[in-house]
């Protein structure tokens, strides 16, 4: 059984939560290339234009429209600014189950937007597309990202040995792969009962491998 979400947006008091158009390219490009983002995403590095351009117009509807997931860009309400992003992937329809991933923006960082965002999505997934389960997988090191699961109300099932490549500088600059273990968290719809719709915390990112 396959379904599809609808191409929808979705409002917090501070952001907007909407697809990805064209003349997002270039911020996406430059929140792409951060070090964080290298380090523990599998993007490109350098990411370029192009690579965002794809992302945008071919792989991200792609992800919709093929029942895979949704792609939303983080957006500032009152400024309208590119902030982050947020990605529901690994969709199981039969289960109603999703994996939600995210990137936010070096210049955005320490405002609460991730966990804002994030949960958000989750409200979204559960209240209106009636799914039962939201995962999300960190890496071992990642404490940024494991932080914005806990305060969202995520609970830790334990670990995937090895089951992640992160990046690191060499002392000559170049990066190189790491492998790392996984925490695996999930959240069901119950786990969102007395949780703040806004979370501060100092931003995050996930693990996974599906950007381009």
């Amino acid at each position: 059984m396959t379904g599809t979400f609808p191409n929808v947006s979705i409002s917090t008091e501070r952001l907007v939560l909407r697809p990805f158009e064209e003349p997002d390219v270039q911020a996406f490009a430059e929140m792409m290339n951060d070090e964080l983002v290298t380090a523990w995403t599998s993007v490109p590095y350098p990411y370029t234009e192009a690579d965002a351009r794809q992302w945008i117009t071919e792989l991200a509807p792609a992800e919709r429209t093929e029942g895979r997931g949704i792609v939303l860009a983080v957006t500032e309400f009152l400024t309208q600014r590119l902030v982050g992003i947020v990605h529901l992937q690994n969709t199981n329809w039969r289960v109603r189950s999703s994996e939600i991933a995210y990137v936010i923006a070096p210049w955005a960082r320490g405002e609460g937007y991730a966990s804002e965002a994030a949960l958000a999505v989750a409200h979204w997934l559960f209240h209106d597309q009636h799914f039962e389960r939201l995962e999300l997988r960190t890496a071992a090191d990642n404490t940024a990202s494991q932080q914005v699961a806990q305060k969202i109300g995520c609970i830790s099932e334990g670990v995937l040995r090895g089951a992640w490549i992160a990046r690191s500088r060499t002392e000559s600059g170049e990066w190189a792969d790491v492998r790392t273990d996984v925490i695996v968290w999930s959240l069901l719809p119950e786990d969102l009962a007395g949780v703040g719709e806004q979370l501060a915390d100092t931003g995050g990112f996930t693990s996974f491998d599906a950007w381009n």
